[in-house]
C-alpha cells in the first residue's frame, strides 16, 4: 500500500509506559533549532525541527502525562549550534537545575540537548545522575527515572557519537565550500568592507561605493601629507565625517549587531583601513577560523595562510601607494605636540654608528637632531651625531634635486639609446658573475656528494656529517637565491630600458622642485645617515633600479656615466 501523506498536525510519539510511582516532576521542556535547521525549513527540506514541532510535540506529552508534573518551563535556543553548551536559555536551564527550580529535562531527541559527544554523555551520564535530574528523550523512548537502563543502554552513545560526527562532516563540507569560493576569488564575507557593497548581481563580488572610497583615499593622503593615525581620526570627528559603522546606518545598509550606535573614528580604524589590501583590488581571506567544529573560539591564522586573489574587483587605492604607506606605517615616527602632523624627518634620521633613531629636540629658536642612544640611554655607548633642522632639510633638497637632475639626464640617453640601429644588452659583469657562482655551487656539491663516504670510510663521525651535511645544503640554498635573482636581472638587462621606466618616472615628477616635503621624503628616500662629522649619507629608493639603468647606459655609450 502506497504510504499515507500527513495531513494536518500529526505527530509520531514513541510507546510510553505510565509510571508505576506517584511522583511530582518540574519540567524543562528544552527546544533547540540550529543554522542548518533553520536553512532546511526555509527551503522546504525538513520542517521535523522546527521550533513550533518541538513545541508541539513537549506540550503534548506534558499534557497527556500532567499528572506527574507540577510545573513546565520552557527553553529555545533558536540558531545555536549543539556542539556548544554556551548557549544562553541552555545554561539557564542548568542554572535552574543547580538551583532546585528544575528536576526534569525533556527534549524530542538526544540531538536537541547536545551533539558533542563528551558533553551529552557528561550531562546525561554525569550532572542529571548527581543533581537527581529525570532525563527523558522522547524519540529514542529514553527515561532515566522509569526505565534506568535505557540511559546506559548503547544506544544512546552510539546516537550521541552520530550526532557529533553528523557535525563534523557538515562542518567539514562547510569548509570545503568556503575554501573553494575563497581560492576562486569569491567575496565570503556577511558584511561587504568599508569602501565597497556587495554586487546586486553577485553576492560574492564587490563594487566600489563612491562615497565611503572617497573617505578612505582621503585617509591615505593625509598619511602621506604627513598626518598621523591620531590625527586623522580627530580631522574626521572634527568635520562630522561618519565613521563605517555610522556610515553604514546612515546609508542603511546592515551593520554587526556588537557595533555601538554613535562610534567615533580611531586610530584603530584608521590603522585597520591603512593596512587592508582589500582596497587594492585583491581579495585576502580567511586571516580568522574557528578552532574547531566543537571549540567555537576565533583564532588568527598565520600570514602565511591566507588566501590571497588579485584583481578581484576595482582598487581604491593603487597599488604603489598602499605600498609606500606600509613601508611608512613601519618607520618609528613621532607626532608633534600638537598630536596632529608627524615630522617632516621622523622615522627616516638613523645614526651610522649604533644603527639607532635620531631623536628630535628644540633649543630656543633652533632644531636640532642627536642620536637616541648618546641622548636618552648612554654618552659612552655613541656619540652625539648632531645636526641642525635648517642644514639637513637644506641638504637633503640639495640632493634630490641633483638626483632629479640625473633621472632626466638618464631618460634623454636612453631614448637616444634606443632610437639607435643596435642595442648592447649583454653585461659580462653579470655574466662572470654568474659563472663564478655556477662554479662556486658545483664544488660545495661536490664536496656533500663526498661526505657520506668520508663517514662511511671512518674519516669523520656522524655527528660531524650531519652537521657538515647541514652547512653545505645552507651554503647551496643561498647560492640558488643569488644565482636566481642574478638570472632575472641578466634577462632584464636583455630586454633593455625604457625612459618611461618607474625609477625614473618617480623623480622626474619633481623637477621643479624647491621645497621638502615629507610626502616627497616618502616617495624617494629610504633613509639618512648623519655622521658625527655633520656630513650626511641618503640611501634612495630604486637605488638597485639606477645601478641596472647604469650598466645600460655604460655598455652602451663609450663614456661611464655618473651617479650621484
Amino acid at each position: 500500500m502506497p504510504r499515507q501523506k500527513n495531513r494536518g498536525q500529526q505527530y509520531f510519539f514513541p510507546t510510553y509506559q505510565a509510571p508505576t510511582r506517584t511522583r511530582r516532576w518540574k519540567m524543562a521542556s528544552y527546544i533547540r533549532l540550529s543554522k542548518e535547521d533553520l536553512q532546511k525549513i526555509k527551503k522546504g527540506l525538513d520542517c521535523s525541527n522546527s521550533v513550533k514541532n518541538q513545541r508541539d510535540i513537549l506540550n503534548y506529552f506534558y499534557e497527556t502525562h500532567a499528572e506527574e508534573f507540577e510545573s513546565i518551563r520552557e527553553y529555545v535556543d533558536d540558531g545555536h549550534t549543539g556542539t556548544d553548551t554556551d548557549r544562553e536559555h541552555f545554561q539557564e536551564m542548568l542554572s535552574d537545575i543547580m538551583s532546585g527550580k528544575i528536576n526534569c529535562v525533556v527534549v524530542k531527541d538526544l540531538s536537541r540537548l547536545a551533539r558533542n559527544y563528551s558533553d551529552a554523555g557528561s550531562l546525561i551520564d554525569n550532572l542529571f545522575v548527581q543533581m537527581g535530574v529525570r532525563f527523558i528523550s522522547l524519540a529514542e523512548n529514553v527515561d532515566s527515572y522509569l526505565d534506568p537502563d535505557s540511559v546506559s543502554d548503547i544506544k544512546v552513545p552510539i546516537t550521541n557519537v552520530m550526532n557529533d560526527n553528523y557535525c563534523f562532516q557538515t562542518s567539514k563540507k562547510i569548509r570545503q565550500v568556503f575554501d573553494y569560493k575563497r581560492r576562486s576569488g569569491q567575496y565570503i564575507g556577511a558584511f561587504a568592507p568599508f569602501g565597497y557593497l556587495k554586487d546586486p548581481a553577485d553576492k560574492h563580488h564587490l563594487i566600489i561605493d563612491t562615497d565611503a572610497a572617497e573617505i578612505i583615499q582621503l585617509v591615505y593622503k593625509m598619511l602621506l601629507e604627513g598626518t598621523s593615525k591620531n590625527g586623522i581620526s580627530m580631522y574626521l570627528n572634527e568635520h562630522g565625517i561618519p565613521s563605517p559603522s555610522a556610515y553604514r546606518r546612515i546609508k542603511g545598509l546592515p551593520v554587526a549587531s556588537t557595533v555601538n550606535d554613535n562610534p567615533m573614528w580611531s586610530a584603530r580604524m584608521i590603522h585597520e583601513i591603512l593596512t587592508n589590501e582589500i582596497y587594492t583590488g585583491d581579495l585576502v581571506q580567511g586571516r580568522h577560523r574557528v578552532k574547531s567544529y566543537k571549540v567555537h573560539q576565533i583564532e588568527a591564522v598565520p600570514e602565511e595562510d591566507w588566501v590571497r586573489v588579485p584583481n578581484t574587483h576595482e582598487a581604491i587605492i593603487d597599488r604603489a601607494t598602499f605600498e609606500k604607506v606600509q613601508g611608512l606605517m613601519k618607520r618609528d615616527t613621532r607626532t608633534s605636540p600638537k598630536g596632529r602632523q608627524v615630522h617632516i624627518f621622523s622615522g627616516f634620521l638613523r645614526c651610522p654608528d649604533c644603527g639607532k633613531a635620531l631623536t628630535r629636540s628644540v633649543s630656543g629658536s633652533h632644531v636640532y637632531y642627536a642620536c637616541s642612544t648618546y641622548k636618552n640611554r648612554s654618552r659612552t655607548a655613541c656619540t652625539m651625531h648632531s645636526i641642525k633642522h635648517n642644514r639637513l632639510e637644506a641638504a637633503v633638497l640639495f640632493a634630490i634635486q641633483q638626483q632629479v637632475h640625473l633621472a632626466v639626464s638618464y631618460a634623454e640617453i636612453i631614448q637616444a639609446i634606443n632610437a639607435a640601429p643596435v642595442k648592447k644588452c649583454q653585461s659580462k659583469r653579470l655574466d662572470d658573475l654568474i659563472a663564478a657562482k655556477e662554479r662556486e655551487l658545483a664544488k660545495i656539491t661536490r664536496y656533500k656528494q663526498g661526505l657520506y663516504q668520508d663517514w662511511k670510510d671512518g674519516e669523520i663521525t656522524r655527528d660531524d656529517y650531519h652537521y657538515m651535511k647541514a652547512d653545505y645544503e645552507s651554503q647551496a640554498t643561498q647560492l640558488d637565491i643569488v644565482l636566481k635573482n642574478l638570472t632575472v636581472e641578466r634577462a632584464e638587462l636583455a630586454n633593455g630600458v625604457d625612459k618611461e621606466h618607474p625609477a625614473l618616472v618617480a623623480f622626474m615628477r619633481y623637477q621643479n622642485i624647491d621645497r621638502l616635503t615629507r610626502d616627497i621624503l616618502v616617495e624617494l628616500v629610504d633613509h639618512i645617515k648623519v655622521y658625527e662629522n655633520g656630513n650626511i649619507s641618503i640611501r634612495f629608493k630604486f637605488a638597485d633600479e639606477f645601478r641596472k639603468i647604469l650598466e645600460y647606459i655604460e655598455l652602451n655609450t663609450d663614456a661611464p656615466a655618473k651617479v650621484v
